[in-house]
């Protein structure tokens, strides 16, 4: 047999494969819940052993969140999402009135292997319609959930079934494609992971899922405000504001992938990792080739993209947060003039006359603040942050911390990291001073501002 001729031979071997496959796809969406194509086994857990397949991968771990459950029905997997008002602990003392997906805002992940068929049926228990848009998957065009061109909507107490083989393997999301500007604003948003059906590249020891999005909550109020194009107060992964997001635990020497995908209404987010370079292996598109992969700290995730990142954990508890400052505090207005470097004293005098408890706030910076305890409207958290192993982190929204250790024997929280005393930034003695050389000058004493008055 020639060269040729078998060239010829395989490539109609892969034509005729291929022609199976969509002709098997297409009597599956004409037969509804009629029999099954055929399809590949579902893919095990790492650590689980498939005989017929002889893959594995690393589960997903979802701070502040979980993955959907699914059941297999003549080899589909299926899964049921149901669209409903949920309630929603943003942050310690913010109680919000949300939509989303099986109780929680975002909804769960669904975490299916690449080539696998799934059956989704979707309920709607919302006062309004709606659909799902499953955003990145490549798909039969009556499957992409735009509500009036590719589908009806799901009208309230509806249920539709969503069908399809997953072709491609990454990180992709879902949401809503009816009225989506309130819908997702109020909380309608999800991942998905598919991973591939064999492993590639570097086994993944801790695989991360984050999705970033960013809310208006009134001040007292505990709804969403849907019609904000700007002025964000509450930045969020998963949901949570700092200090309500879990941490992200590894050991030292894992290689952990974070998965980032933005459903936020406008801003695209620059989340920067401390204390370890990484490289952006993936896109919503696919793989970036290692060949064109170069080390960041930064990755910029834009609204409607989804980034994967990989790096090797290093020991310690590291900041992971959005690079936009106005991004990593909760419920700060900013309609309000500055104060900075002002002298309020006369100001604070005459107000004091009349409201003995008022101070001006922000004349020698805002740090500081948050601590003072003072009172504010009910389920409000204005610049709230939270407890740190040396005082207070006066950071909340998009923040959270990477915790890694040696020796962990679970990855439940392991506390704060005791970094060894030589290691350790501290108040610089005389001797040090002296010994370098260092000058420090008259060190100016703070002025007596109304924002600090009472606080020394």
């Amino acid at each position: 047999m020639t060269t040729t001729r078998r060239t010829f031979m395989a490539a109609g071997s892969l034509v005729a494969a291929k022609l199976a496959l969509e002709a098997r796809e297409a009597a599956a969406q004409h037969e509804g819940h009629g029999a099954q194509p055929e399809h590949a086994p579902a893919a095990t857990p790492r650590g689980a052993v498939d005989p017929r397949a002889g893959r594995d991968y690393t589960p997903v771990t979802v701070p502040n969140g979980g993955t959907l459950p699914w059941k297999m029905v003549g080899g589909v997997k299926v899964f049921h999402l149901i669209a409903e008002p949920v309630k929603h602990e943003m942050t310690p003392g913010l109680m919000l009135d949300c939509w989303g997906y099986n109780g929680s805002t975002p909804g769960p992940v669904i975490e299916v292997v690449q080539g696998d068929r799934v059956r989704i049926y979707v309920t709607n228990k919302l006062p309004e319609p709606t659909t799902v848009h499953w955003h990145g998957i490549v798909l039969p065009n009556g499957m992409d959930g735009v509500s009036g061109l590719n589908q009806a909507p799901i009208g309230v107490g509806e249920t539709f079934r969503y069908e399809f083989t997953l072709h491609e393997h990454g990180t992709f999301m879902y949401h809503p494609h009816f009225d989506e500007m309130t819908q997702m604003a109020m909380g309608m948003m999800g991942m998905i992971v598919v991973h591939p059906r064999q492993r590639i590249g570097p086994r993944i020891d801790r695989d991360f899922v984050l999705m970033l999005s960013e809310w208006f909550i009134p001040m007292g109020g505990s709804r969403p405000d849907p019609l904000k194009m700007n002025d964000f107060n509450m930045l969020t992964f998963n949901s949570k504001a700092f200090p309500g997001t879990e941490p992200l635990v590894a050991k030292t020497g894992d290689r952990v992938r974070i998965r980032l995908g933005n459903l936020g209404a406008m801003d695209h987010h620059p989340v920067h990792l401390h204390g370890h370079t990484f490289k952006i292996v993936a896109t919503d598109g696919g793989i970036i080739p290692a060949s064109a992969q170069w080390p960041e700290t930064t990755v910029l995730v834009a609204v409607g993209a989804t980034r994967d990142i990989e790096f090797v954990a290093n020991a310690g508890d590291w900041a992971m947060h959005c690079h936009m400052t106005h991004h990593i505090m909760n419920q700060m207005g900013h309609d309000t003039p500055s104060f900075v470097g002002a002298d309020t004293r006369r100001l604070d005098a005459k107000m004091k006359a009349v409201l003995p408890s008022y101070m001006t706030m922000g004349a020698d910076g805002m740090g500081g603040h948050a601590e003072m305890g003072m009172p504010v409207p009910r389920n409000s958290v204005p610049m709230k942050g939270g407890a740190g192993k040396h005082g207070y982190i006066d950071m909340g929204g998009m923040f959270t911390v990477v915790k890694v250790r040696s020796g962990l024997k679970s990855y439940e929280d392991p506390g704060w990291y005791e970094s060894p005393k030589s290691e350790q930034a501290t108040v610089a003695t005389a001797a040090e001073l002296t010994r370098d050389g260092i000058e420090t000058g008259d060190v100016p004493t703070p002025k007596a501002h109304g924002g600090h008055e009472g606080h020394g």
